[in-house]
């Protein structure tokens, strides 16, 4: 009987293997229990080799993309270095034209129907855009005025506002059309312009040559004011133009009647170590990769140097949420301009808007209190 069993079940076993090969599996070897377990485990192997594969792969791309970032990252301080005209042009960002696809020609495209635009040529090879928007009691006699008309119109008995805008985009921007609206409403003209190399204005940008178009504009503005009063409005990088142009118009004696400052900063240098934006501040050696570069081309825009020699009213305002140039460096300026001795027979007065209001970098025209304030 024990024979005949073990007959039957070797007879199975070699049926259940010519099956297995008909099908195309190779068994496995035999154990102990007469069954093909070896076999059957091989399939759930591969299964979990595949996503262990997945996995490992996923992970070194990762970290191959961890190590070029972090090349890059230590990469670029070493080529500001070398090529200091990198670090100005961030600091200019003229290349930077916001809003895009706006016809500078046309500035009633920005609502600004009581505008004429103007070409002045300060150098040979420099040409600048200019603005000019006449104040809300002229708007109805502006409508298809020429330039002339518009030359002519700053000799009315209204205050003129030379404002200088800050860095990137161009004379267009929108919260610079709003604040013109804004001056134009309170009675004053506003004469406004790109710079070289901003905008549709054709040159290099530089300090100095920025400082030049503000004193060929103010200038051109003095000729046909006659006795009006006109101030000089700075914005953000605008303010190091502002306080440049007010310094070298007090040391030759033709100050403006007022220097207006608006989100103002010490110095570039100090603007730099304390911008919000800059993920290089603690890096080793911050100040010689980066800040010496500036100054090495040229740029300083020293305000908290230039208010020692300004001899005329100042006023400063800042948000305290400003994001961009630090509240603290429009106080700290402030502070030395209130006990420098050039402003001893001038008002000088800072006013600082609160976080809640929101104004931030750009949007003090908001604030209500603006007319009150300038009067």
């Amino acid at each position: 009987m024990r024979k005949r069993n073990e007959s039957v079940t070797v007879e199975h076993e070699r049926a259940a293997a010519a099956a297995a090969a008909a099908a195309g599996a190779v068994p496995g070897p035999l154990d102990k229990g007469c069954s093909l377990r070896h076999s059957l485990r091989l399939p759930a192997a591969e299964g979990m080799k595949r996503p262990l594969g997945r996995r490992y792969g996923l992970w070194f791309r990762l970290r191959k993309l961890i190590i070029w970032l972090l090349g890059v990252y230590i990469a670029i301080p070493f080529l500001v270095k070398l090529c200091p005209a990198i670090q100005a042009k961030l600091v200019f960002l003229n290349f930077v034209r916001v809003p895009y696809f706006i016809d500078l020609k046309r500035p009633q495209d920005q609502g600004l129907n009581h505008t004429c635009n103007y070409y002045l040529q300060p150098e040979e090879d420099v040409t600048i855009g200019v603005w000019h928007t006449v104040p809300a009691a002229l708007w109805k006699n502006a409508r298809g005025k020429d330039q002339l008309w518009f030359e002519e119109a700053l000799g009315s008995s209204h205050p003129v506002i030379l404002y200088l805008h800050g860095n990137a985009g161009t004379r267009g921007g929108d919260h610079r059309v709003e604040l013109y609206k804004v001056l134009s409403s309170l009675g004053y003209h506003v004469v406004t312009f790109d710079y070289r190399g901003w905008g549709d204005s054709i040159g290099s940008p530089s300090e100095r040559g920025m400082t030049y178009d503000a004193l060929h504009v103010f200038d051109w503005i003095k000729a046909r004011s006659g006795d009006n009063p006109v101030y000089i409005w700075g914005h953000s990088l605008g303010t190091g133009v502002a306080t440049n142009l007010v310094r070298r118009l007090c040391e030759r004696e033709t100050p403006p009647d007022a220097l207006i400052l608006e989100s103002p900063f010490t110095n570039i240098r100090e603007e730099a170590r304390s911008h919000p934006f800059s993920i290089y501040r603690y890096f080793p050696g911050f100040d010689w990769f980066f800040l010496d570069p500036i100054t090495t081309s040229g740029i300083k825009f020293a305000n908290d140097e230039n208010v020692k020699y300004i001899s005329c009213s100042l006023l400063i305002l800042h948000a305290e949420d400003d994001p961009v140039v630090p509240f603290h460096l429009g106080k700290k300026l402030y502070n030395i301009a209130a006990t420098s001795r050039s402003f001893r027979d001038y008002k000088v007065q800072f006013v600082p808007f609160h976080t809640d209001l929101g104004y931030r970098h750009k949007y003090i025209y908001r604030s209500p209190e603006l007319p009150r304030i300038l009067r």
